[in-house]
């Protein structure tokens, strides 16, 4: 077997988490499988996996196997693809990983479009507001809102999104309606995150405040403080595709209109080996287009 071969299986056998699901995807046998990788294992003269009866567990020298044949696979796909004359249309499957309030209110509508653009390929969603391990986790793309950590992946700006202050009607006629920023300090706040430090900036450059602010709630979903806020219990700070339809019919109201919100960026994040990929790039191009 040559040596592409092993890294497609090694590869598989990371993205599924077990030789029986990897054999099953690649339309081999279980045995076969786990003694290939015994066969690479002892060509390269080093552990990639810790074998257990309950789960396998990548060793330090198995992940860097892993991303160097991610990136190699990648290149051997486009220059095949390049050779039968494929390159004119996408085709393949996208792991995709994305925040869970954004995709319910724009994924579900626009990721059917994009499948009836490109006939050839095939969508995997996994809907999660925490930062997945695109390499470690096998993911191909994720979408991301707010400021970027600084790594070696590679980000495009999709769009901007903006966010607003806003409670309920009942809220703001029982405890009165800020009129600057300082007057949340006497409000109940619903922030976003599990830190109990939370902090809302106000303004740009050398007129910005930062406040921080408190309540009797947090969570890290915004659909859960928006329904608080519709509740009567606070006073809460969202990106309008979270809270637009409860402004639009009344259930909450803009508060300190008059003073500047920081908005987000929505990017796309993906992998160095992945900016060939034909698929990947589709669906960022695609979504730039709806979006903006």
């Amino acid at each position: 077997m040559n040596p592409f071969e092993e890294m497609r299986i090694f590869a598989q056998v990371m993205e599924s988490g077990s030789f029986t699901a990897a054999a099953d995807k690649l339309g081999l046998s279980k045995q076969f499988v786990s003694r290939k990788l015994m066969e690479l294992e002892q060509r390269l003269g080093v552990r990639l996996l810790n074998r257990s009866t309950r789960r396998l567990d990548v060793t330090p020298l198995g992940q860097r196997y892993y991303e160097a044949a991610l990136r190699l696979l990648s290149e051997v796909e486009q220059v095949e693809q390049g050779i039968s004359g494929q390159t004119s249309e996408p085709r393949g499957t996208i792991r995709l990983s994305a925040p869970l309030s954004f995709a319910v209110a724009h994924l579900g509508s626009l990721l059917p479009l994009f499948l009836q653009r490109y006939q050839e390929v095939s969508v995997e969603v996994d809907l999660s507001d925490r930062s997945v391990d695109l390499l470690g986790e096998g993911y191909d793309i994720a979408l991301r809102i707010g400021v970027l950590e600084d790594s070696t992946l590679i980000a495009r700006r999709i769009a901007t999104i903006e966010r607003v202050y806003c409670a309920s009607p009942a809220y703001l006629a029982q405890r009165g309606t800020p009129e600057r920023p300082e007057d949340l300090r006497n409000h109940d706040c619903l922030p976003y995150g599990h830190s109990r430090q939370v902090q809302w900036r106000f303004g740009g450059g050398s007129k910005s405040l930062t406040l921080e602010v408190a309540g009797r709630m947090r969570a890290n979903n915004g659909d859960l403080l928006r329904d608080a806020a519709v509740a009567g219990m606070g006073i809460t700070y969202l990106p309008t595709f979270i809270v637009g339809d409860a402004l639009n019919d009344g259930r909450l109201i803009k508060v300190l209109e008059g003073f500047e919100t920081e908005a987000l960026a929505l990017s796309a994040v993906y992998p160095q080996h992945r900016q060939s990929s034909r698929p990947v790039q589709a669906l960022v191009e695609f979504l730039r287009e709806q979006m903006q």
